[in-house]
């Protein structure tokens, strides 16, 4: 229905005579005042509010030099709150902490999509625990399965980070504990725990580090209440004090419980101090969607995680961060596009290695050769040895590769690690 010209301008001369400026004064809405203005140097966690270019944006985990204007997409760090106006909020729902109780010593590294980070020359990450800036990890295997059965201080030079397969569960829900398998005892002809922490000195005087991993394949372990997270970091904090390990890997394959994950995390921490090593090590379809509960995890405790390897294997055909087509297991195309959504949602280069089989008996499918390893590094660090997927950004600070295990590549020959830690050299 229209209205005639004369009906209208009745109208307007009504609204000026009853006083239309009160009425739009007292129905327009005040304007959100802007928060206080990004800094790249600041340090920000889940719930800081700051405003760049004219909006508000709030932090969904821990971040520091991300831009707000280039990282509020669905899956970034940053939620875009609207336009804001006008001088700093006096009273922002949250302030950015500069030094958080979980603060590095040195300033952690970012890789906004934008631009290519830069690498680090030792680990930036608050957990650092003097690990090299690109390094390799492998598993030791505490069990005699048909790879070769090795003491600890037999374990290749070439290998930084040795990762103890595993801890077990006990009758105390989310407490572990840790037992020399009697079976690879009797196969390397005698091993006592007394021989073992000599084995982890020895590892450490040639300048590596020894974690142990909780769950595996058929690991039982669950973290699923207070109480169990809190008999996870005392059980975890007293085998570190017992053998002289210097974190901890969550392994878990048969789901987790990532709020009380975190929460034994941060308390095992805070009893270990600032040296200790926390690594992940999910299977590829964990790591698809930020909203997962390991991809949570792994976010929520962003600022104390020093590394994530995913498991690059026995998963089949997966989509890649450009969502555009399925890649296939053991191809470089896989290794790129599925490392590249951990890289674009929310996690550092130096906080991603590439996890795969060191032979085709260590896995039931995804094996690659270790040069194709090294070509999905160089990809990832330099946009060189690419497939036909190019990630769209450059991660020097990618760092480094993961294999199960180290038993596997010994009984190959050693040829993964000796093939990939020469590689590793040669990233930026």
């Amino acid at each position: 229905m229209k209205r005639s010209r004369s009906v209208i301008l009745a109208t307007v001369t009504a609204l000026v005579a009853g006083g239309a400026a009160t009425w739009f004064a007292g129905n327009a809405q005040a304007a959100t005042a802007c928060a206080t203005a990004w800094n790249s140097s600041a340090v920000y966690v889940k719930g800081n509010v700051v405003s760049l270019a004219g909006h508000n944006y709030t932090a969904k985990w821990w971040t520091q030099n991300e831009s707000p204007s280039v990282r509020s997409g669905q899956w970034d760090v940053w939620a875009d709150n609207g336009v804001c106006e006008g001088g700093v909020n006096p009273s922002p729902s949250s302030s950015p902490s500069s030094s958080p109780s979980t603060s590095p010593s040195s300033s952690p590294s970012s890789s906004p999509s934008s631009s290519p980070s830069s690498s680090p020359s030792t680990s930036q990450s608050p957990s650092n625990g003097a690990l090299p800036a690109h390094f390799i990890t492998g598993y030791w295997q505490n069990f005699d399965n048909g790879a070769a059965p090795l003491k600890l201080a037999d374990v290749p030079a070439a290998y930084d980070l040795i990762a103890v397969a595993f801890a077990d569960a006990t009758t105390t829900a989310g407490a572990v504990t840790f037992n020399l398998d009697p079976g690879l005892a009797t196969a390397v002809g005698g091993y006592t725990d007394a021989q073992f922490k000599a084995d982890i000195a020895t590892l450490h005087a040639r300048g590596k580090k020894v974690i142990i991993s909780v769950g595996g394949e058929k690991g039982t372990v669950a973290v699923n209440s207070t109480a169990a997270a809190t008999a996870f970091a005392d059980s975890v904090h007293s085998l570190i004090r017992t053998y002289g390990f210097d974190g901890v890997d969550i392994d878990l394959e048969n789901g987790l419980n990532p709020t009380y994950m975190a929460s034994a995390l941060r308390s095992l921490r805070a009893k270990a101090g600032s040296n200790l090593i926390i690594t992940m090590a999910p299977q590829t379809i964990d790591m698809q969607s930020p909203q997962s509960s390991y991809f949570k995890l792994a976010l929520d405790i962003k600022d104390i995680l020093t590394v994530v390897f995913t498991q690059y294997y026995n998963s089949g055909s997966m989509l890649g961060c450009d969502n555009n087509a399925a890649y296939s297991q053991g191809t470089v195309n896989f290794l790129t596009a599925l490392a590249c959504i951990p890289l674009q949602n929310g996690l550092r280069p130096d906080q991603i290695a590439l996890g795969l089989p060191a032979s085709t008996r260590a896995a039931g499918g995804g094996y690659v050769a270790p040069s194709v390893v090294n070509a999905a590094l160089d990809c990832l660090a330099r946009g060189t040895n690419c497939g036909t997927f190019k990630p769209p950004a450059t991660y020097p600070g990618i760092r480094g590769a993961m294999t199960w295990s180290i038993n596997w590549d010994v009984t190959n020959g050693t040829s993964w690690a000796n093939t990939v830690d020469p590689h590793l050299a040669t990233l930026p």
